[in-house]
């Protein structure tokens, strides 16, 4: 029983990765001012803040097409008997519902789709896991194991520099938006019950990225071994800077860069920086 591994493009997994590991993917679509992109296919995550930066509107995110979803999973029906498609969370978007709706209506192959309810890298780490397991020739009811046995380990914490962002997209509530505008704070954000909501209100960037460590090492001193992430949004010499130094205090966790590409950064907004992790 041969199963194939699909997500979408906010795991924001590289080219080689995806190769590598033979990861199909389905891409997400931005709006800029009227013209259609898909992210990690038609631009980069830098041409957008560039693009953004001199547009008039608020850009607009758009999920997959249904029909997307089915031409690959009729085409997948070829060589496998199953498919596990891993998306973002249905609290912030449709596409896990996509992938669902889509493998009612196709014939041939098996659809199990996995809501990560998470995003980006971070959800990244549950497509290596299925993929690396699918390469060895685990089942798909194995991966599904590992896949909710991963949920109990796995963390991530952002910050923004504005949350408008989030509350325009509808993706933070006007309410917690408008509080923190007013405090001029840079909350700690993360995700709860697949929605993204406040996790703490702190003062300054530098004691928020400060406070995310905390949460990070509290997990390494827990684990033998951990995988982390640092993710940023068009600030990739700080996330970088960041990542060297928390590399240098953990020696225990192993870490790589990523980013929020168009459509996360579109709801975050340039300048923000992640943090996740998963114990090994």
């Amino acid at each position: 029983m041969r199963t194939a591994i699909v997500t979408d493009s906010t795991a924001y997994l590289s080219a080689e990765e995806r190769a590598r590991l033979n990861i199909h993917m389905i891409p997400l679509s931005v709006n800029i001012s009227g013209e259609l992109f898909a992210e990690e296919v038609d631009i980069t995550a830098s041409e957008f803040y560039d693009k953004v930066r001199g547009a008039k509107e608020f850009p607009k995110t758009t999920q997959p097409p249904i029909g997307e979803f089915v031409a690959l999973f009729d085409e997948l029906a070829k060589d496998y008997d199953e498919v596990i498609s891993i998306h973002l969370s249905s609290g912030i978007s449709g596409t896990y519902q996509g992938a669902v709706q889509a493998g009612e209506m196709v014939e041939g192959i098996k659809v199990h789709a996995f809501d990560s309810e998470i995003s980006c890298a971070v959800q990244g780490f549950y497509v290596l896991k299925a993929a690396e397991m699918a390469k060895e020739g685990y089942s798909a009811q194995d991966i599904l194991a590992a896949l909710a046995d991963m949920q109990q380990y796995i963390r991530a914490y952002f910050i923004v520099d504005d949350l408008a962002h989030l509350q325009r997209g509808g993706r933070l509530s006007s309410a917690a938006a408008l509080i923190g505008g007013l405090l001029q704070v840079k909350p700690v954000l993360h995700f709860v019950d697949k929605v993204i909501v406040p996790f703490e209100k702190i003062r300054t960037r530098k004691k928020a990225l400060k406070r995310a460590e905390e949460l990070l090492a509290e997990d390494a001193r827990k684990y033998e071994a951990v995988d982390a992430v640092v993710i940023h949004g068009n600030c990739q010499a700080e996330a970088q800077e960041w990542l060297e130094q928390l590399a240098e205090a953990y020696p225990n966790v192993s870490f790589k860069l990523s980013y929020f590409g168009p459509v996360i950064g579109t709801h975050l907004g340039e300048g923000s920086m992640g943090l996740g992790w998963t114990k090994k």
